[in-house]
């Protein structure tokens, strides 16, 4: 009985973050996640970017699910604060990556926009690879 119940629970275990990820996998994503543009005045698609959605409970840092126009996921993004990043006893530990594993990493300034108006870095977390970002391109 303690086998058969230890192998359950390790099965439900290593069932979680698959779980988990399908639920971020396609638009809109479930939870406590909101459409950013419907949060904020930005255009429902960001050149670059893509559709974003975020749970308003972490702004500004994130995480932010993007996806392409056909609502599958294509990064998680971060904005971290430049002022925090120089804060020597500011931290960002543990930034998770809800879409699930990570291709590459970008990171790059940006001045502000609405929403996140103060300066920040982009982290953007890539779950596609690098020939796949043009589905977030302008078209």
């Amino acid at each position: 009985m303690r086998i058969a119940f230890a192998t359950l629970a390790l099965a439900a275990a290593f069932s979680l973050p698959a779980i988990a990820a399908d639920q971020v996998e396609k638009a809109p994503p479930t939870g406590a996640y909101k459409k950013v543009s419907e949060l904020v005045k930005i255009p429902d698609f960001l050149p670059g970017l893509g559709q974003l959605y975020v749970d308003p409970k972490t702004l500004p840092a994130g995480p932010f699910l993007a996806y392409d126009r056909e609502g599958r996921l294509v990064s998680t993004v971060y904005m971290l604060p430049i002022e925090d990043l120089s804060n020597k006893d500011k931290r960002f530990d543990d930034l998770a990556a809800p879409g699930g594993k990570v291709d590459h990493v970008d990171i790059y300034f940006n001045a502000g926009h609405p929403g996140v108006e103060k300066p920040h870095a982009h982290v953007v977390l890539w779950h596609v690879p690098k020939a796949d970002e043009q589905r977030v391109a302008a078209k």
